[in-house]
C-alpha cells in the first residue's frame, strides 16, 4: 500500500478511535486531537484549564509530535508538572497542507507508538 494511503487510513482510524471515545462519535478535527495529546502529555486529566493553559496544552503536544523529526528536545518538568521543550532545529517553511500532512503523520506514529492503533 502507498505510504499516502496508509497514512490515510491510519489518520481515519486514529479520529474514528478517538472520537468515540472523547467526542461521542463526532469526528475530532486534527486541533481537538493535538489537545487531547497535550492533555494525555501533561497527565492531569482529571481538571478544567483555562483558555492560555488550552495553548500551552497543544504547544506541549506538538513538541512531543515533533520531537522524534529532531525539531525539539525536551528538557525538563517544571515545578506544577508542566513539560518544556527546546528548539533543536526550526522547522521549514510548509504550506498549510504540508504542515496537516507532517502533523497527521507525527500524531499516527505517536498512537503506534503507544499501541492505541497497530
Amino acid at each position: 500500500m502507498a505510504r499516502d494511503e496508509e497514512l490515510k487510513k491510519r489518520w481515519e482510524e486514529v479520529v474514528e478511535k478517538l472520537s468515540s471515545q472523547f467526542a461521542d462519535g463526532d469526528p475530532l478535527d486534527l486541533d481537538g486531537i493535538i489537545y487531547l495529546i497535550g492533555v494525555q502529555e501533561l497527565g492531569q486529566l482529571h481538571r478544567t484549564f483555562k483558555k492560555d493553559e488550552k495553548l500551552n496544552l497543544m504547544h506541549i503536544a506538538i513538541c512531543r509530535l515533533l520531537e522524534p523529526y529532531g525539531y525539539y528536545v525536551f528538557d525538563y518538568f517544571d515545578e506544577q508538572g508542566w513539560p518544556h521543550y527546546t528548539i533543536k532545529e526550526a522547522l521549514p517553511n510548509l504550506k498549510a497542507g504540508e504542515q496537516s500532512i507532517l502533523m497527521k503523520d507525527a500524531i499516527v506514529n505517536y498512537f503506534i507508538e503507544a499501541e492505541f492503533i497497530s
